[in-house]
């Protein structure tokens, strides 16, 4: 199960992986499944583990005073999720995250010193960073397309970062992960199908 983790490091990182580096990395991470709707995190709790997703789908949400559910974050295979403030501070975490599908994970917990000694590793660590970086420049556009662009271009701009997230996610998550309403998502559904056909 380690294998999508190794070639994904590789593609992500110029220094190449030692035979040790390997031997740690498949005595560091933990192989998790869970079944659809099983949650990773749940609020409350502190993030004990950032994980890597093998096989399915996951959702970071938020639920607020009346019920409604807020999604932060979709992942699917090859992405990583956690609450990382809640990793890094041991604090206990706002967000839920659970599998919208059969998910497979592979799991690094900060527990018995696993997670520093994984970063020592120098392609490991590249990749961090390179991701890091990512991350940081996809909350910094989201946030100016909440901000500044209507929902018809927030949707356009899904259907051509991500449009596996279409096939993937129900319209009620897509249009939470939106932060629009379902009524406005499927109106624009409707009106992109028109230009379509």
């Amino acid at each position: 199960m380690i294998t999508p983790l190794i070639h994904y490091i590789q593609e992500h990182a110029t220094f190449p992986l030692s035979e040790t580096d390997i031997s740690l990395l498949e005595e560091a991470f933990i192989p998790k499944k869970l079944r659809k709707r099983q949650f990773l995190l749940q609020e409350g709790e502190v993030c004990k583990y950032i994980a890597f997703i093998v096989k399915g789908a996951t959702r970071q949400y938020t639920v607020d005073e009346k019920g409604y559910e807020h999604v932060l974050n979709l992942c699917i295979e090859n992405w990583w999720t956690s609450d990382r403030e809640s990793f890094h501070k041991e604090t206990p975490s706002i967000y839920n995250i659970d599998a919208w599908e059969e998910t497979e994970l592979l799991l690094l917990p900060k527990a018995n010193g696993y997670y520093e000694r994984v970063n020592i590793i120098p392609a490991f660590n590249e990749m961090r960073i390179k991701l890091d970086d990512n991350q940081h420049m996809a909350v910094q556009k989201r946030l100016n397309m909440a901000q500044n662009y209507t929902a018809d271009y927030r949707y356009e701009e899904l259907t051509k970062l991500y449009p596996e997230f279409l096939q993937r996610f129900p319209q009620h998550i897509i249009a939470s992960y939106l932060g629009i309403t379902k009524e406005t998502l499927s109106r624009i559904r409707h009106q992109h199908l028109k230009k379509a056909s």
